[in-house]
């Protein structure tokens, strides 16, 4: 059996933190993502798997983004937002100011 490396149990534990926190929110990000992709696919009258075979991936992959079961991985949202024809922008805010303001 082949060892984990440690770059992977972070990667892990980073999206297992990520989820926990979303879920604490009203609308959890990945759910809002969920709406916004099934949202563009049904305007470009694409079906889940026609999207998935544009994007390399699984009609089932597809259909549990959609659903907003689990956080999508940012190479396959690029590959989803190329197949969309959308630019997929991921932008990171403070929660905190320097300086305890």
């Amino acid at each position: 059996m082949e060892r984990e490396t440690k770059e992977a149990r972070g990667v892990k534990g980073l999206r297992r933190r990520v989820a926990m926190q979303l879920a604490d929110e009203p609308e959890p990000l990945f759910q809002a993502i969920a709406g916004q992709v099934a949202e563009r696919r049904r305007a470009l009258d694409l079906s889940q798997r026609e999207l998935a075979d544009l994007c390399g991936t699984t009609q089932s992959a597809i259909a549990r983004l959609e659903r907003g079961q689990r956080p999508p991985r940012v190479d396959t949202l690029m590959r989803i937002a190329n197949a969309l024809d959308c630019e997929l922008a991921v932008e990171l805010r403070s929660r905190t100011t320097r300086g305890g303001n």
